[in-house]
């Protein structure tokens, strides 16, 4: 009688101890373990990460990381760690926790435009990605990848088409270029390449002028004249006189990219640059900016009509007056002149 009440009572401690177990383990792996009061919370998990990185990214965001890391150790995660952007709900439980880690990675909606050079699209880029502008860059610049591309330093930011994209946050800088060539090819379909062809330019030529027109209005219902004087000129074999590839040219020549020009100079008409297209009639070697996509139809479908010249209007400001002959445009030109002169404006 003795024994079985010792058997008994054994018995009842084991239940005990087991209940309490077993609850502690519930409450480790299925209580609330949140330590943030927004609806959610973002946490970046770099490539390549250790265990203890994780665990320094997780510490802030759970109120108890010895209970976290108890059931990422039972559920395996420590030597399955995923690089990536993860979104994490108000009071998920340490396993929702871990599988949303596992195999939730979040992708961004990654965007550009406006980008002047290779190097300030890596800035913006590096801002939006875990690969850093140093990375990308060396990626964009690579003399391999752009030789087998059959692209050239001066044309490699013909690219990367500005749009918004999906992207997940760990992206390489070389898969993130490799990316924007497919996206550059697909954007070059048979129906574009054919248009180029028809106003006998290639793409890298489109790309180039559409820079510039992009460059002189911000008005795309604009851009398809401004597109057409310059068709009309290059066409007649005429220089483009581009104010833009001159103070391109500037900046490049003095490299000092932050410089602001807004008159451009009789003497800087007399740079030596190929950008000068007041003194090449050849066009630039590569685009002076990044076209949008409305600069770029806009030269594949540029208006049709006999103006040769344009300056800006000061009776409609950031449009412009167009011209046929070189004595209209002068008497147009007149009225800018003394309008700037005006402001003050001398560089």
């Amino acid at each position: 009688m003795y024994i079985k009440k010792i058997v008994l009572g054994i018995v009842l401690l084991g239940l005990i101890a087991g209940g309490f177990f077993a609850y502690y383990v519930y409450q480790a792996v299925f209580s609330p373990n949140t330590n943030f009061n927004t609806d959610t919370t973002l946490v970046y998990i770099p490539t390549d990460a250790t265990y203890t990185e994780l665990i320094e990214v997780i510490t802030p965001v759970v109120k108890d990381i010895y209970s976290f890391d108890r059931v990422a150790r039972r559920k395996g995660f420590i030597d399955n760690i995923k690089a990536g952007r993860y979104i994490l709900q108000k009071d998920l439980n340490n396993n929702d926790i871990i599988n949303t880690l596992r195999s939730k990675n979040s992708p961004i909606q990654l965007s550009f435009n406006n980008q002047e050079r290779l190097e300030n699209l890596a800035g913006r880029i590096a801002t939006q990605i875990e690969a850093d502008s140093t990375s990308l860059i060396q990626a964009f610049k690579s003399e391999a990848f752009l030789k087998e591309k059959n692209f050239s330093l001066e044309t490699a930011l013909s690219m990367y088409l500005p749009n918004k994209y999906e992207f997940f946050w760990n992206t390489s800088a070389e898969q993130f270029r490799d990316r924007m060539l497919k996206e550059y090819h697909k954007f070059w379909n048979d129906k574009r390449l054919t248009k180029a062809k028809e106003i006998n330019l290639t793409p890298d030529q489109v790309m180039t002028i559409a820079s510039i027109v992009q460059k002189e209005t911000a008005k795309v219902d604009e851009r398809p004249r401004v597109a057409g004087v310059y068709m009309n000129r290059y066409a007649n074999g005429w220089k483009l006189d581009a104010d833009p590839t001159v103070i391109f040219a500037i900046k490049k020549h003095r490299n000092d990219w932050n410089t602001v020009i807004k008159r451009v100079l009789y003497k800087d008409l007399e740079l030596d640059s190929p950008y000068n297209t007041y003194k090449y009639k050849e066009l630039p070697p590569g685009p002076i900016a990044m076209p949008d996509i409305s600069s770029i139809e806009a030269v594949l479908n540029h208006e049709k009509h006999e103006y040769y010249f344009f300056v800006a209007d000061v009776e409609n400001f950031g449009y412009h007056k167009f011209a046929k002959t070189l004595s209209q445009h002068n008497r147009n030109k007149k009225q800018y002149v003394n309008w700037v002169n005006k402001q003050g404006i001398n560089r």
